[in-house]
């Protein structure tokens, strides 16, 4: 009798720690899944976290991947879909935001480099100012489809063409993932950290 509640006891706490695993991430009422799928691919949460300006949150972000990794490098260089998906914490001016992702790409890209970016960055632009506000509970997507290009959605519409050029995913990555990132804790936070 003894081992038959010991197995139960132990098959409880065994389906207790898979629910635990599987259940969503909540960061101030923002419920990440531990799964999605890009383009018929299962991703997993690499990590999320909250992008703070001085002591004001401004949105929670998330990072899927294929397999978890922690350096900038392993996420640009992990082949297949990808996403980062942000989910507004407050009202923010949504021709300031693509403002203020065009400056994150500037200070993470060199000079040679952000002159064939510009295109895609003036692009980029067009789409949030046509936005008007993003408000509290609104969410932008930016997705990296192999064969297609880096997809963006902004609040559950697909905003034009994809943009092919996989430089183009790589620097908008760099906003959050490089040597000057908009948030160093939300970097550590997507990288897997605490």
């Amino acid at each position: 009798m003894k081992l038959v509640q010991h197995l139960v006891l132990a098959l409880g706490a065994a389906l207790f720690a898979f629910s635990a695993l599987a259940a969503p991430v909540e960061i101030h009422g923002v419920k990440l899944e531990d799964t999605t799928q890009v383009h018929g691919t299962q991703l997993q949460l690499n990590g999320a976290g909250t992008r703070y300006k001085f002591v004001v949150k401004v949105y929670v972000a998330g990072l899927y991947l294929a397999k978890k990794v922690n350096t900038p490098d392993e996420v640009i260089n992990q082949p297949g879909p990808k996403r980062l998906i942000v989910t507004m914490l407050r009202t923010i001016d949504s021709k300031e935001l693509g403002k203020l992702l065009t400056r994150g790409v500037e200070d993470n890209t060199g000079k040679a480099a952000i002159s064939k970016l510009i295109p895609g960055l003036i692009r980029m632009g067009e789409i949030f100012a046509a936005q008007k506000n993003l408000v509290a509970g609104d969410q932008f997507m930016i997705d990296w489809v192999p064969g297609t290009g880096t997809v963006i959605t902004v609040k559950d519409v697909v905003q034009g063409e994809p943009f092919q050029e996989p430089e183009f995913f790589k620097a908008l990555m760099m906003i959050w993932l490089g040597s000057s990132p908009a948030d160093y804790k939300l970097k550590e936070a997507l990288l897997g950290g605490k």
